[in-house]
């Protein structure tokens, strides 16, 4: 019996391995955008945290105000990053069943 628990228990370790695998694959391929500065930086990435663009508006541009658009940038990074995280936590809930596991997703 002891054997038999163990296959088991390896057998649930493989599955959730494979659920966690495709669920990073799902997150690589959602999109998750958004902006700063009432439209004027827009920021889209996926959802394992790649950058996938950066939109700047001609007239933030034209300003040549370089604190006003760093800032923008920072922010709009900021929240992306956020927005990712939030999106992988959702997700991973799905296979965790709302039970949070550290270092699973940061």
């Amino acid at each position: 019996m002891f054997n038999k628990d163990w296959g088991s228990l390896f057998k649930q370790a493989q599955d959730m391995q494979a659920k966690l695998a495709q669920i990073q694959k799902d997150l690589a391929e959602k999109k998750v955008q958004v902006t700063t500065g009432g439209g004027m930086v827009k920021i889209t990435a996926n959802g394992i945290n790649d950058i996938l663009s950066v939109s700047i508006d001609d007239e933030l541009i034209n300003m040549q105000d370089r604190e006003i658009l760093e800032d923008l940038i920072v922010g709009a990074v900021n929240e992306v990053h956020r927005k990712v995280k939030d999106l992988a936590q959702e997700e991973m809930s799905q296979l965790t069943g709302g039970i949070k596991i550290p270092g699973l997703f940061p």
